[in-house]
């Protein structure tokens, strides 16, 4: 095996009332004045947040609520939140909802403790977090698995610029995960969330120097987990069993814990990012837009591993590794599309588009020229102008 390091802190309280457990976790992990971060507004129809704000209070904590996080969370929204978290003196930022909540409570966390630095900061690199104030997430939303991940993501609703944050300092103290509070989610994101906890998996499984055979066969587990119950909680949203396991295995996708001891990819999250950037279509829906396109164009520089792709995940019985790694590419598109997922921009839903702004796309995945993505194959503006052109459907 391949040397690693690994670290998941995240307490995890999973299952039926999991929620019910929110303030004394909080008092576990210090907290006494709480900024709770939601969503536009599903929570507090649900009678959710009404919950955890009076478990919180009965606990004799204090309690400010901060709405409002958008899917494609925004950097502007985040400001709000950093100066309303200071004015209050929070020791402790509550997220509850699925991920837009929970990267936009990390962002206040780290502005909160460094008043000094604009938090865009950090998701530029011109400074790093040394401090951050403590997130617990009670979670609503399978799909980002933000809730024990080292990472974040905000958009600049100005530039358009949407960027991606890893630090130890993401970390979660705890997430109380309970599957029966995302059985009433439309199916649409359903469909998105499950596309991106795939996409986690594959994200990792599709990098150069993967050695060690642990990994590779708990993220082909993940994946096939996630496929089999992933659309049987698409089809029905009474089925807990089924939510319960995409759950599970949205956080694992994320921890880390896929892609010990090998390189991450992530070209797909990358060129999703500006589509969503531009375009502010989902997440998920951008991840699955993008991955055949990416999937064609690098397909030439590991068919071996795109083979074992389509035999360990799909099942495919083909002895030729052309035929099953074109399969697998084949099975993992006719899937997306089973569960509502779009394959290319018309099916996103923003059509077919001119050179321009394929180039534009390009030009921004690129930041103008100062990067190159990936590591399955690494990737300039040219090849990611030849991608966005082979989604460009």
């Amino acid at each position: 095996m391949e040397r690693f390091s690994y670290h998941s802190p995240t307490e995890v309280l999973f299952g039926k009332g999991a929620e019910d457990g929110t303030a004394e976790l909080v008092l576990k992990h210090g907290g006494t004045k709480v900024y709770v971060v939601t969503g536009t507004g599903s929570v507090e129809r649900s009678g959710l947040l009404p919950r955890i704000v009076g478990q919180l209070t009965g606990a004799g904590l204090s309690v400010r609520v901060f709405g409002g996080a958008k899917p494609n969370p925004l950097l502007s929204h985040a400001r709000v939140g950093v100066a309303g978290a200071l004015a209050f003196g929070a020791d402790f930022i509550l997220a509850v909802g699925g991920g837009s909540a929970i990267d936009t409570a990390k962002a206040i966390a780290h502005g909160a403790a460094n008043p000094g630095t604009d938090v865009w900061d950090f998701f530029l690199g011109k400074a790093k977090v040394g401090r951050s104030v403590p997130v617990g997430v009670v979670l609503t939303i399978p799909a980002a698995g933000s809730e024990t991940s080292n990472s974040a993501v905000i958009t600049n609703g100005e530039t358009g610029e949407k960027r991606g944050l890893g630090t130890e300092l993401n970390r979660p103290r705890f997430a109380a995960m309970n599957p029966e509070l995302a059985m009433t989610l439309p199916r649409y994101q359903v469909g998105c969330g499950v596309v991106d906890i795939m996409m986690h998996t594959m994200d990792r499984y599709f990098a150069k120097d993967r050695s060690n055979e642990t990994t590779d066969e708990i993220a082909e587990a993940v994946l096939r987990v996630t496929v089999r119950n992933g659309v049987a909680a698409y089809a029905d949203d009474g089925d807990y069993a089924a939510m319960s396991e995409v759950m599970w295995c949205g956080s694992l996708s994320h921890n880390g814990l896929t892609g010990l001891g090998g390189g991450m990819d992530f070209a797909v999250h990358q060129l999703g990012h500006e589509l969503s950037g531009m375009f502010d279509v989902a997440h998920g829906a951008s991840l699955s837009t993008m991955w055949g396109a990416w999937a064609e164009y690098c397909l030439s520089a590991d068919v071996a591993r795109f083979a074992r792709f389509g035999r360990k995940v799909w099942g495919l019985a083909l002895p030729d590794d052309g035929e099953a790694a074109r399969g697998g590419i084949g099975a993992t598109l006719k899937y997306f599309r089973s569960i509502g997922m779009p394959t290319n921009f018309t099916e996103l839903g923003i059509g077919r588009q001119g050179d321009d702004v394929l180039k534009e796309l390009a030009d921004r995945c690129a930041f103008r020229g100062t990067r190159r993505i990936g590591t399955f194959k690494v990737l300039d503006g040219g090849d990611m102008a030849a991608i966005y052109g082979l989604a460009n459907g």
